[in-house]
């Protein structure tokens, strides 16, 4: 988990700049998790919001068939990812706790119907430049475990 300054996330131009798995972390997982339900989607693969309890920051949109996920880290379990970001996110904020949201692909690219959602995120076509085709070709960097790859037929 990456925590940047809000000035960072705002300033497109900045936010644009930041290596990868900082933009894919901290304002973009949104697209990624699309690209990955996009490609994988046929595997079981869906998108999962990690929405912090009330009172807190650190949301987050992965893609997961409930065992196997995929986010700015890469391939790892869906468990392993889990704990992981319930452990950073207590040390920025104490007491942190999450609830893990099964939510629609067409959210995560629809600036409308995520705020319906209640996720509030931005389309990809908001970011400087249309952050889709970045996040494509981050995960087509980043292949598959075997599991997943003998799942697509």
């Amino acid at each position: 988990m990456y925590v940047i300054d809000r000035a960072k996330k705002t300033d497109v131009a900045v936010q644009w700049a930041l290596p990868d798995r900082i933009f894919f972390a901290c304002g973009a997982c949104q697209v990624l998790a699309y690209a990955a339900v996009q490609t994988y989607g046929a595997t079981g693969f869906r998108p999962y919001w990690i929405r912090p309890a009330p009172g807190y920051r650190g949301n987050h949109i992965v893609a997961s068939d409930g065992v196997v996920a995929f986010d700015y880290h890469g391939w790892s379990s869906l468990g392993r990812l889990l704990d992981h970001t319930h452990a950073k996110a207590n040390r920025w904020w104490p007491g942190w706790s999450f609830e893990l949201v099964d939510i629609a692909p067409e959210v995560l690219i629809s600036e409308d119907l995520s705020r319906a959602a209640g996720c509030h995120m931005r389309e990809p076509g908001q970011f400087l430049h249309n952050a889709l085709p970045r996040a494509s070709a981050f995960l087509a960097a980043r292949p598959p475990p075997s599991g997943v790859i003998s799942r697509l037929g």
